[in-house]
């Protein structure tokens, strides 16, 4: 039995046939993964970004041209949603870097403070990385970005009453993760319509 081309999976997919697309995605896994994690240096992330890859060739199959070669499609989506994990990750190191510096400059840092604060932002840094995904992304939405509880809710598609079950499990976490006792975390401002 002949194996079906790639063009030929695109137009069953364009038809809505799934089965083609997890034949699409065995056939180019490795090739989406590998391309992530290289530019990426993070398994998590390339992971992540294998399946975005994948859910956009399912979104957007309408849009390929089942007469062209399927990879360079991928690698160009591949690399762009590296890429722009890459910039928000940046974004990130920036805020705990600048949060870091505005700690320091509430007083004259000798050479030994610096490196307790450059320790201390790497444990914290850490600790919110090992959240899960969804408890992370409020965190980080709520804390760094000084969004409030409705913004997180319409951004992550979820209802207020989840994104602060997801903020108060996640300071729990960080807590738990950093040795802490009390509220050095602050709770959420519970806002009101």
């Amino acid at each position: 039995m002949e194996q079906a081309q790639d063009g030929e999976l695109v137009i069953e997919l364009q038809q809505g046939n799934l089965e083609a697309l997890g034949t699409l995605y065995d056939r180019h896994r490795q090739l989406v993964f590998r391309t992530a994690l290289a530019i990426t240096a993070d398994d998590e992330a390339a992971a992540d970004l294998l399946q975005d890859v994948f859910l956009r060739l399912k979104r957007f199959a309408d849009h390929i041209d089942p007469t062209r070669p399927l990879e360079p499609w991928l690698y160009r989506v591949t690399t762009n949603l590296a890429y722009t994990w890459i910039k928000r990750r940046y974004v990130w190191m920036r805020a705990w870097k600048e949060m870091a510096e505005w700690l320091v400059r509430e007083r004259r840092p000798s050479p030994h403070y610096v490196a307790e604060m450059d320790d201390a932002c790497h444990h914290v840094r850490e600790a919110v990385s090992s959240l899960p995904p969804q408890q992370r992304i409020v965190v980080v939405l709520y804390y760094l970005n000084d969004l409030s509880l409705q913004e997180i809710s319409e951004i992550v598609s979820v209802p207020v009453g989840t994104v602060k079950s997801r903020l108060y499990y996640g300071r729990r976490a960080l807590r738990a993760q950093l040795g802490l006792q009390g509220d050095f975390i602050p709770e959420a401002g519970y806002e009101y319509a």
